[in-house]
């Protein structure tokens, strides 16, 4: 090899090397860090929950984001070890969050140390990732974040599984002002006959509670490229949930945006849409809406 391609080939080294570092992704209590936010582990029965807190005690709400399911999976047949996201898209989302008292909730054994926490088994992120367990111990964490908060009302916002562990929570309270999903997994049965995976067995579903959120302003995002949640999964939980009555239910689906791409840039202004009941429940209601990013 010539002394010049030499050279050629040490100086794309470097700057390979340097792009990497450079790009090297931040952690996430950095990330959260330099946006205000503070890691505080919630104790609750039987897990130990990471949340990020950015709280102005005395808010009239409290907006809680919910993190999705991670990296359940390594691959297709192979279980993860830990579920903690490489990407925590429902963490970016709530550093997007300019309201006043904003926290987020990561699913259990995500960042919190498994040492740490005796109920970290596989089945928690598996089939058992929306059992009534699971569901309880969220709900208890939005509870002590609601305290600490002084807050009234809990907006929630939910994004792939966490839009799922939204959805149940809502269900069984009465201080919810509001809900909002993201790519989220409304009915875990379907998606499952979809993508042709092992159903989701011990795991509650967010279909079967659609009477108990009818009466919940909400609004439930799509990416129309998205191929892990299809939009049609949202459109079908939001027809059901308007056949109640009370007009609530909403979709927005964003014709560019995949299961990760583009939500991170675009949730400021999704923030603005209004969320409202409308009776009689009127067409546009009840059919999906299309946004360009």
């Amino acid at each position: 090899m010539r002394q010049n391609d030499l050279c050629c080939l040490s100086l794309l080294l470097i700057l390979t090397l340097g792009i990497t570092a450079c790009t090297k992704p931040i952690k996430p209590t950095v990330m959260a860090e330099n946006k205000g936010f503070k890691k505080i582990l919630i104790r609750t029965h039987p897990f130990l929950l990471t949340s990020y807190q950015r709280i102005q005690p005395g808010a009239e709400s409290l907006r809680l984001y919910i993190e999705g399911d991670g990296r359940a999976w390594i691959s297709r047949h192979q279980l993860s070890t830990d579920p903690t996201p490489r990407q925590p898209l429902g963490l970016q989302l709530a550093l997007q969050d300019s309201s006043a008292s904003v926290a987020y909730l990561a699913r259990p054994c995500q960042y919190t140390p498994h040492t740490l926490d005796a109920a970290c088994q596989s089945a928690v992120w598996s089939h058992l990732r929306f059992s009534e367990t699971v569901i309880a111990a969220m709900n208890e964490a939005v509870t002590q974040l609601k305290k600490t908060a002084k807050a009234k009302k809990i907006q929630l916002v939910g994004f792939s599984g966490g839009a799922a562990i939204a959805v149940l929570i809502a269900a069984r309270r009465d201080d919810i002002e509001n809900l909002r999903t993201v790519a989220g997994d409304l009915n875990h049965e379907t998606l499952s006959q979809y993508h042709a995976t092992t159903p989701l067995t011990g795991s509650l579903n967010p279909s079967n509670v659609l009477q108990q959120i009818a009466k919940i302003p909400q609004c439930h995002f799509s990416g129309e490229k998205d191929k892990t949640v299809p939009p049609f999964i949202a459109t079908e939980f939001v027809d059901k949930i308007n056949q109640q009555g009370f007009g609530c239910a909403t979709q927005v689906i964003m014709k560019n945006n995949t299961h990760h791409q583009a939500w991170e840039r675009q949730w400021k202004n999704l923030l603005t849409l209004p969320l409202e009941c409308v009776r009689p429940i009127s067409k546009t209601k009840r059919v999906k809406e299309t946004i360009s990013p």
